[in-house]
C-alpha cells in the first residue's frame, strides 16, 4: 500500500475509533465515581478517554493492516 494512501487511512480511522468511543462512553455513568460529572473536568476527562481509548483501537486494526499486507506478500 502507498505511503500516502496508508497515512490517509490512518487518519480517517483514528478519526472515526475517536468518535465512536466519544459515543460509547456518553453511556457510561460518570456520575457514580466524579464528584461533578457534569463539570468542564469530566467532560475533558471524557475527551481524553475517547482519544485514548479511539487511538488503541485504530492502532490495533491499521497495525492488523500492515501484517496482512506483509503476510500476503511472504507467498508471492
Amino acid at each position: 500500500m502507498p505511503q500516502e494512501i496508508y497515512g490517509f487511512v490512518s487518519i480517517i480511522l483514528t478519526i472515526v475509533f475517536i468518535g465512536l468511543s466519544w459515543w460509547a462512553l456518553q453511556s457510561f455513568r460518570f456520575d457514580k465515581i466524579l464528584k461533578h460529572p457534569n463539570g468542564a473536568q469530566a467532560k475533558l476527562l471524557q475527551i481524553f478517554l475517547s482519544i485514548v481509548i479511539g487511538y488503541e483501537i485504530s492502532r490495533f486494526f491499521l497495525d492488523y493492516l500492515g501484517w496482512s499486507l506483509t503476510f500476503g506478500n511472504m507467498f508471492s
